[in-house]
Protein backbone atom coordinates (compact mmCIF):
# COMPACT_ATOMS: atom_id res chain seq x y z
CA UNK A 1 0.00 0.00 0.00
CA UNK A 2 1.14 3.57 -0.73
CA UNK A 3 1.95 5.74 2.20
CA UNK A 4 -0.39 8.87 1.01
CA UNK A 5 -3.45 8.52 -1.00
CA UNK A 6 -3.02 11.65 -2.29
CA UNK A 7 0.05 14.65 -2.19
CA UNK A 8 -0.27 17.93 -2.80
CA UNK A 9 2.97 19.53 -4.13
CA UNK A 10 3.41 23.20 -3.34
CA UNK A 11 -0.18 23.13 -5.79
CA UNK A 12 -1.11 26.94 -6.52
CA UNK A 13 -3.74 27.42 -8.94
CA UNK A 14 -5.09 30.86 -10.80
CA UNK A 15 -8.40 31.24 -12.05
CA UNK A 16 -9.49 34.49 -13.98
CA UNK A 17 -6.17 36.06 -13.47
CA UNK A 18 -6.57 36.02 -9.50
CA UNK A 19 -4.55 33.68 -7.42
CA UNK A 20 -7.56 31.12 -5.39
CA UNK A 21 -4.92 28.60 -3.81
CA UNK A 22 -1.36 30.15 -3.50
CA UNK A 23 1.28 27.12 -2.52
CA UNK A 24 0.92 24.63 -0.67
CA UNK A 25 1.24 20.95 0.32
CA UNK A 26 0.31 17.84 2.38
CA UNK A 27 -0.74 14.80 2.15
CA UNK A 28 -3.55 12.35 2.74
CA UNK A 29 -3.23 8.59 4.29
CA UNK A 30 -5.14 5.67 2.71
CA UNK A 31 -8.50 5.66 4.77
CA UNK A 32 -8.32 8.69 6.15
CA UNK A 33 -10.96 11.33 6.88
CA UNK A 34 -9.56 14.89 6.31
CA UNK A 35 -11.96 17.93 6.73
CA UNK A 36 -11.20 21.17 4.42
CA UNK A 37 -12.36 24.34 6.65
CA UNK A 38 -11.71 28.24 5.98
CA UNK A 39 -13.48 31.33 5.14
CA UNK A 40 -15.58 31.56 2.13
CA UNK A 41 -13.30 33.00 -1.00
CA UNK A 42 -10.31 31.12 0.51
CA UNK A 43 -9.86 28.02 -2.03
CA UNK A 44 -12.09 25.49 -0.40
CA UNK A 45 -13.89 23.96 -3.25
CA UNK A 46 -10.77 24.32 -5.73
CA UNK A 47 -8.64 22.48 -3.69
CA UNK A 48 -11.27 20.02 -3.48
CA UNK A 49 -11.97 20.20 -7.88
CA UNK A 50 -8.39 19.89 -7.88
CA UNK A 51 -7.78 16.81 -5.84
CA UNK A 52 -10.81 15.12 -8.30
CA UNK A 53 -8.66 16.00 -11.50
CA UNK A 54 -11.67 18.87 -12.56
CA UNK A 55 -8.82 21.92 -12.48
CA UNK A 56 -5.20 21.60 -13.52
CA UNK A 57 -3.21 23.34 -11.03
CA UNK A 58 -0.91 26.47 -12.71
CA UNK A 59 2.02 25.53 -10.06
CA UNK A 60 2.75 22.21 -8.36
CA UNK A 61 1.30 19.15 -8.66
CA UNK A 62 -1.17 16.60 -7.00
CA UNK A 63 -0.55 13.07 -7.44
CA UNK A 64 -2.80 10.06 -6.18
CA UNK A 65 -0.81 7.11 -5.81
CA UNK A 66 2.49 8.57 -6.55
CA UNK A 67 1.28 9.39 -10.20
CA UNK A 68 0.29 13.10 -11.10
CA UNK A 69 -3.55 13.68 -11.99
CA UNK A 70 -3.98 14.60 -15.35
CA UNK A 71 -7.94 14.97 -15.14
CA UNK A 72 -10.92 12.91 -13.73
CA UNK A 73 -10.64 9.44 -12.92
CA UNK A 74 -13.13 6.71 -11.83
CA UNK A 75 -11.13 5.80 -8.61
CA UNK A 76 -12.83 9.51 -7.13
CA UNK A 77 -16.20 10.34 -6.38
CA UNK A 78 -17.48 13.77 -5.77
CA UNK A 79 -20.39 14.59 -4.03
CA UNK A 80 -21.93 17.56 -4.29
CA UNK A 81 -23.44 20.35 -2.33
CA UNK A 82 -26.71 20.55 -4.34
CA UNK A 83 -28.24 17.13 -4.21
CA UNK A 84 -31.26 18.68 -6.38
CA UNK A 85 -29.18 19.39 -9.47
CA UNK A 86 -26.71 16.51 -9.09
CA UNK A 87 -29.85 14.17 -9.35
CA UNK A 88 -32.16 13.25 -12.79
CA UNK A 89 -35.33 14.17 -11.98
CA UNK A 90 -36.52 11.60 -14.62
CA UNK A 91 -34.95 8.82 -13.58
CA UNK A 92 -35.87 6.65 -10.18
CA UNK A 93 -33.67 6.41 -7.05
CA UNK A 94 -32.24 3.21 -8.84
CA UNK A 95 -31.95 4.65 -12.08
CA UNK A 96 -29.89 7.15 -10.84
CA UNK A 97 -27.74 5.04 -9.02
CA UNK A 98 -26.90 2.87 -12.16
CA UNK A 99 -25.34 6.14 -13.83
CA UNK A 100 -22.30 5.45 -12.60
CA UNK A 101 -22.46 1.47 -13.37
CA UNK A 102 -23.52 2.83 -16.79
CA UNK A 103 -20.88 5.23 -17.35
CA UNK A 104 -18.18 2.18 -16.29
CA UNK A 105 -19.44 -0.04 -18.66
CA UNK A 106 -20.77 -2.32 -16.34
CA UNK A 107 -22.68 -5.23 -17.89
CA UNK A 108 -26.44 -4.93 -17.37
CA UNK A 109 -26.56 -7.82 -15.61
CA UNK A 110 -24.61 -7.30 -13.16
CA UNK A 111 -26.17 -3.86 -12.23
CA UNK A 112 -29.43 -4.39 -10.28
CA UNK A 113 -27.18 -6.40 -7.44
CA UNK A 114 -24.89 -3.77 -6.96
CA UNK A 115 -27.43 -1.40 -6.88
CA UNK A 116 -29.41 -3.19 -4.34
CA UNK A 117 -26.26 -3.30 -2.22
CA UNK A 118 -25.55 0.16 -2.21
CA UNK A 119 -29.24 1.19 -1.70
CA UNK A 120 -29.27 -1.04 1.34
CA UNK A 121 -25.92 0.27 2.55
CA UNK A 122 -27.64 4.01 2.68
CA UNK A 123 -31.06 2.64 4.08
CA UNK A 124 -32.86 3.32 0.67
CA UNK A 125 -33.82 -0.09 -0.70
CA UNK A 126 -37.68 0.69 -0.14
CA UNK A 127 -37.69 3.57 -2.46
CA UNK A 128 -35.62 2.23 -5.18
CA UNK A 129 -39.05 3.07 -7.43
CA UNK A 130 -39.01 6.50 -6.32
CA UNK A 131 -38.65 9.85 -8.14
CA UNK A 132 -36.22 12.64 -6.60
CA UNK A 133 -39.54 14.73 -6.48
CA UNK A 134 -40.73 12.03 -3.81
CA UNK A 135 -37.69 12.05 -1.39
CA UNK A 136 -36.79 14.57 0.90
CA UNK A 137 -33.56 16.45 0.76
CA UNK A 138 -31.69 14.19 2.88
CA UNK A 139 -33.05 10.99 1.06
CA UNK A 140 -31.93 12.60 -1.79
CA UNK A 141 -28.17 13.42 -0.96
CA UNK A 142 -28.43 9.81 0.47
CA UNK A 143 -29.19 8.92 -3.59
CA UNK A 144 -26.10 10.97 -4.41
CA UNK A 145 -24.19 9.04 -1.78
CA UNK A 146 -25.27 5.64 -2.71
CA UNK A 147 -24.16 6.51 -6.68
CA UNK A 148 -20.64 7.53 -5.35
CA UNK A 149 -20.36 4.16 -3.62
CA UNK A 150 -21.34 2.35 -6.72
CA UNK A 151 -18.03 3.44 -8.62
CA UNK A 152 -16.43 1.42 -5.77
CA UNK A 153 -14.28 4.77 -5.73
CA UNK A 154 -11.13 4.62 -3.54
CA UNK A 155 -11.53 8.60 -2.66
CA UNK A 156 -14.52 10.63 -2.28
CA UNK A 157 -14.31 14.29 -2.48
CA UNK A 158 -17.61 15.79 -0.79
CA UNK A 159 -18.34 19.62 -1.11
CA UNK A 160 -20.68 20.84 1.40
CA UNK A 161 -22.50 17.87 1.09
CA UNK A 162 -25.15 18.77 4.51
CA UNK A 163 -24.79 22.23 4.04
CA UNK A 164 -28.39 22.71 2.67
CA UNK A 165 -30.16 20.03 5.13
CA UNK A 166 -31.73 20.58 8.55
CA UNK A 167 -29.82 19.96 11.90
CA UNK A 168 -31.62 16.74 12.93
CA UNK A 169 -31.45 15.27 9.24
CA UNK A 170 -27.46 16.28 8.88
CA UNK A 171 -26.04 14.69 11.93
CA UNK A 172 -28.03 11.38 11.19
CA UNK A 173 -25.92 11.90 8.33
CA UNK A 174 -23.51 12.51 9.49
CA UNK A 175 -23.24 9.52 11.39
CA UNK A 176 -24.25 7.40 8.62
CA UNK A 177 -21.30 8.78 6.27
CA UNK A 178 -18.73 7.78 9.56
CA UNK A 179 -20.08 4.40 9.54
CA UNK A 180 -19.68 3.76 5.58
CA UNK A 181 -16.02 5.18 5.71
CA UNK A 182 -15.12 2.90 8.40
CA UNK A 183 -17.24 -0.01 6.86
CA UNK A 184 -15.57 0.67 3.61
CA UNK A 185 -12.15 2.31 4.38
CA UNK A 186 -12.57 5.31 1.96
CA UNK A 187 -10.28 8.08 1.82
CA UNK A 188 -12.24 11.14 1.86
CA UNK A 189 -11.68 14.92 1.59
CA UNK A 190 -14.92 16.48 3.40
CA UNK A 191 -15.88 20.63 2.86
CA UNK A 192 -17.40 22.56 5.77
CA UNK A 193 -17.95 26.27 6.87
CA UNK A 194 -18.92 23.98 10.08
CA UNK A 195 -16.43 23.63 13.02
CA UNK A 196 -17.96 20.92 14.79
CA UNK A 197 -18.90 19.07 11.49
CA UNK A 198 -15.47 19.10 10.87
CA UNK A 199 -14.23 18.21 14.37
CA UNK A 200 -16.79 15.63 14.52
CA UNK A 201 -15.99 13.58 11.18
CA UNK A 202 -12.46 14.09 10.20
CA UNK A 203 -9.11 12.31 11.36
CA UNK A 204 -7.72 15.59 11.06
CA UNK A 205 -8.89 19.28 9.54
CA UNK A 206 -6.70 21.33 7.47
CA UNK A 207 -7.82 25.14 7.38
CA UNK A 208 -7.19 27.78 4.63
CA UNK A 209 -6.62 31.08 4.98
CA UNK A 210 -8.14 33.83 3.01
CA UNK A 211 -6.17 36.46 0.50
CA UNK A 212 -3.03 35.65 1.86
CA UNK A 213 -0.10 37.64 1.64
CA UNK A 214 3.37 37.28 -1.17
CA UNK A 215 5.01 34.23 -0.49
CA UNK A 216 2.85 32.91 2.44
CA UNK A 217 1.01 29.89 1.76
CA UNK A 218 -2.99 29.07 1.98
CA UNK A 219 -2.80 26.23 4.47
CA UNK A 220 -2.82 27.98 7.71
CA UNK A 221 -2.78 25.03 10.17
CA UNK A 222 -3.75 21.02 10.44
CA UNK A 223 -5.25 20.09 13.64
CA UNK A 224 -4.86 16.16 14.66
CA UNK A 225 -8.35 14.42 16.06
CA UNK A 226 -7.58 12.25 18.51
CA UNK A 227 -11.37 11.63 19.97
CA UNK A 228 -11.96 7.61 19.81
CA UNK A 229 -14.37 5.90 17.01
CA UNK A 230 -16.85 5.37 16.77
CA UNK A 231 -18.35 9.06 17.50
CA UNK A 232 -21.43 10.00 19.77
CA UNK A 233 -23.56 13.46 18.90
CA UNK A 234 -23.80 13.96 22.42
CA UNK A 235 -20.90 12.59 24.64
CA UNK A 236 -18.07 13.13 21.65
CA UNK A 237 -19.34 16.85 21.52
CA UNK A 238 -18.78 17.15 25.46
CA UNK A 239 -15.58 15.39 25.08
CA UNK A 240 -12.44 18.23 26.38
CA UNK A 241 -10.75 17.65 23.67
CA UNK A 242 -13.23 18.54 21.57
CA UNK A 243 -14.06 21.58 22.76
CA UNK A 244 -10.56 22.52 23.14
CA UNK A 245 -10.24 21.98 18.76
CA UNK A 246 -13.85 23.90 18.61
CA UNK A 247 -11.79 26.96 20.65
CA UNK A 248 -8.60 26.61 18.38
CA UNK A 249 -10.47 26.32 15.60
CA UNK A 250 -12.92 29.38 16.43
CA UNK A 251 -10.48 31.52 17.17
CA UNK A 252 -8.40 30.93 13.75
CA UNK A 253 -11.76 31.64 11.76
CA UNK A 254 -12.37 34.54 14.26
CA UNK A 255 -8.88 35.88 13.45
CA UNK A 256 -9.27 36.04 9.97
Amino acid sequence: MFESALDFDEVSIHLGGREILSPTSFSVKPGEFVCVIGPSGCGKTTLLRAAAGFVTPSGGQVSRKGQAIMGPSREVAFVFQDYGRALLPWRTVQANVSLALEAAQVPAAQRQARIARVLETVGLSAHAGKFPAQLSGGMQQRVQIARCLAQEPALMMMDEPFGALDAMTRESLQDELARLVREQGLTVMFVTHDLEEAIYLGDRVIALRANPTAGEPSLAAMLDVPLPQPRNQLTTKEHPEFLRLRRELYQYLGHH
